[in-house]
């Protein structure tokens, strides 16, 4: 096998399957989940079967937090031993303060001197998952660090996500809502569908019931998709894999799409969402 031209770093919120982080050599460092007395690294030292079992019963909410300048810092440096060029690609800035967190190992003293950059992807799930992707086949390809960097940046903007949940609470209590706040004193029993716009999650629109929710889901995406290049999809479901999986099927076949990924949403992202989330990531090639 060829040296790696860079190393690609990510953090926990794009959950990506393991077998693609394998595949891809990826490192990701680990957001982290308060739950009572105890902190649980998320993938790490909680799976999310777990979480939502116990999210179920456990009248105690958990909270969600970056991991140490130290967890960084150190993952950092085991990518910087496989390359010359490390790549960081981060969950959005305007969402947590993972990014700023990863700059500010970038200059700790044990990392001076390394070749590393970091980019916000304005993104979250596997629409984070996709601008990943983006780099690391570049670097599967045999491109250089430049070219991965760029194609990873180019990423950027052709990734989305649409997604409906069960309940805004979760998002009002973890400050995530943005323009969903909107929503929040409408009728209960209506499912809103929400939408990664301008790194922030924000409103669609309401249906009645979770059934065309997630018909909407598909429409407005395939909207956002129509005459451009490949899509690729990838789902975001919270306890709901039957769900994610008929939303895929049809999605992949409507769509044309050259790629399905059946992803979760990771710990860390689900204390904020709630269970019952499923919608869809997708990636255009143009």
């Amino acid at each position: 096998m060829s040296p790696r031209a860079i190393a690609i770093v990510t953090d926990s919120t794009a959950y990506m399957p393991k077998d693609m982080v394998a595949q891809y050599g990826i490192t990701v460092v680990p957001n982290v989940v308060t739950w009572g007395t105890k902190t649980y690294r998320d993938g790490i030292d909680i799976q999310s079967t777990e979480f939502f079992e116990r999210l179920k019963t456990d009248p105690v909410q958990p909270t969600t937090a970056v991991s140490s300048i130290g967890e960084f810092r150190d993952s950092y440096a085991q990518a910087a031993e496989m390359a010359p060029v490390v790549l960081g690609i981060h969950l959005s800035a305007k969402l947590s303060g993972t990014f700023n967190a990863a700059e500010q190992a970038r200059a700790t003293p044990e990392l001076a001197g390394k070749n590393i950059t970091i980019l916000d992807s304005n993104a979250t799930a596997m629409a984070l998952g996709f601008v990943v992707l983006a780099a690391a086949r570049a670097a599967e390809a045999g491109k250089s660090a430049a070219e991965c960097i760029a194609a990873a940046e180019a990423a950027i903007p052709r990734v989305g996500l649409v997604f409906t949940v069960e309940t805004l609470e979760y998002l009002r209590r973890g400050g995530r809502i943005g323009g969903a706040q909107a929503f929040l004193g409408g009728l209960l029993d209506m499912k809103p569908i929400l939408e990664l716009r301008e790194a922030r999650v924000e409103p669609v629109e309401r249906m009645r019931t979770k059934k065309k929710a997630l018909e909407r889901v598909l429409d407005i995406i395939a909207e956002k998709t129509k005459g451009r290049g490949a899509v690729h999809l990838a789902t975001l479901h919270a306890a709901a894999p039957q769900e994610a999986a008929n939303l895929l099927a049809v999605a992949k076949e409507r769509l044309n799409a050259v790629e399905a990924i059946m992803a979760e949403v990771s710990p860390t992202v689900a204390t904020h969402t709630g269970p019952g989330t499923v919608g869809l990531a997708y990636y255009v090639e143009g």
